[in-house]
């Protein structure tokens, strides 16, 4: 499975991006998705997860209420709607896959990872 993130950018406090990740490859859209995210010379952090047959979500705490995360009509696209960002959103943003029963908040039980995409707020 390969995937793509795009949609990073630059943008002000209290301002919206838009992230968007495609999946290609056999059985991609079988996989739950989640968005993580790193900061330099810190650990890697969930965001968002999005189970591929319920559609169920979980969020991390800080976004909660700001960014969702959605699947695409044709469903090997993963969004996460980022909106009223904050400077401590600031980081790289990765998109992943996850072969596993349920959906996880946990970086190591991802199968496949994108190349992370640049979100900075500026303040």
């Amino acid at each position: 499975v390969q995937l793509q993130a795009s949609g990073g950018g630059l943008v002000q406090a209290g301002g919206s991006l838009r992230l968007s990740c495609v999946a290609s490859g056999r059985s991609s859209t079988m996989y739950h998705m989640g968005w993580f995210r790193q900061v330099l010379g810190k650990e890697r952090e969930f965001v968002a997860t999005i189970a591929w047959n319920s559609g169920d979500t979980l969020y991390a705490d800080s976004v909660e209420g700001r960014f969702t995360i959605s699947r695409a009509n044709i469903r090997n696209t993963v969004n996460l709607q980022m909106d009223n960002l904050r400077p401590e959103d600031t980081a790289v943003y990765y998109c992943a896959a996850d072969w596993g029963l349920v959906p996880s908040t946990r970086p190591d039980e991802y199968d496949y990872w994108g190349r992370g995409t640049q979100v900075t707020v500026s303040s």
